[in-house]
């Protein structure tokens, strides 16, 4: 019954998300809305046991959410012939960027370390 109140509940969220993007015409995406939703309710404690419940056979099977895109890209293998070489470009840049903003944002909130007081130079 947990399963069922936890599958329930992330509906809901995205639901819920995806009526606030449309209503307050919001520049996130519904599912995001309802990602953030979903992330306060997880502060009552009465909520984690079901959304847990519900989380676990969808990460054990998390891989089968990757067979549309195979067929897709099997579908479409012409397009993926002609334009590969700027997709596998795009997705190489886009993932040194991502990668370079994150290290960014990681040094400018962690504390400096503190003085030592010598200099190893």
């Amino acid at each position: 019954m947990d399963t069922l109140r936890g599958f329930a509940l992330l509906l809901l969220c995205q639901s819920a998300g995806e009526a606030l993007s449309r209503l307050a015409h919001a520049p996130l995406p519904g599912p995001v809305i309802g990602l953030l939703l979903m992330w306060a309710l997880l502060n009552v404690p009465a909520l984690r046991a079901p959304v847990a419940a519900a989380a676990e056979p969808l990460l054990a099977h998390l891989s089968l959410l990757f067979v549309p895109v195979g067929v897709g890209v099997i579908a479409h293998l012409g397009l993926v012939g002609e334009f590969g070489g700027r997709m596998l470009g795009a997705i190489v840049l886009s993932t040194w960027v991502g990668l370079a903003a994150s290290a960014l944002v990681l040094r400018a909130l962690l504390p400096a370390p503190p003085a030592t007081g010598r200099d190893d130079a």
